[in-house]
């Protein structure tokens, strides 16, 4: 299960992010916001990182206007590597060399194609598995 949740900044590419899963076939928990009201982006991030954490949920997007402020708040949970990703090419290797379980993006940075994108690149590229780069997976969360 992939966990979804966005500020009232990310709403909109949330919603397009959604009907892409949707599409795809996959299965997903939309953790809010639900409505363009102002809101706070901590909330949401949280509560996918925890989703993630807690392994309920495999991998987790989390969106805001420029997806700063939403990566930090995933990156304070313990277990989750959230990467913010604006071009395909981040989205591959910080999958492949950080094994990263959360993909955030900044809805006022990147287009709905270019989105679609870097998640379609991010949900399906494998960790490599490579001695290196779990050694360093293991000190970053030592």
């Amino acid at each position: 299960m992939i966990a979804i949740g966005s500020d009232h900044g990310g709403i909109k590419l949330k919603e397009t992010v959604i009907n892409y899963l949707k599409e795809k076939g996959l299965e997903y928990k939309d953790f809010g916001t639900y409505t363009t009201d102002s809101c706070d982006y901590p909330v949401f991030g949280k509560a996918v990182a925890n989703s993630v954490a807690s392994k309920e949920s495999e991998k987790g997007i989390v969106i805001c206007t420029t997806g700063i402020g939403i990566s930090i708040t995933a990156n304070k949970v313990k277990g989750v590597r959230c990467a913010l990703c604006s071009d395909s090419l981040s989205a591959k290797m910080t999958r492949l060399h950080n094994d990263a379980n959360v993909l955030a993006m900044g809805a006022g940075i990147v287009g709905d194609n270019l989105a679609l994108e870097i998640v379609d690149t991010f949900l399906n590229t494998e960790f490599s598995g490579e001695e290196r780069h779990q050694r360093r997976i293991d000190l970053i969360e030592d």
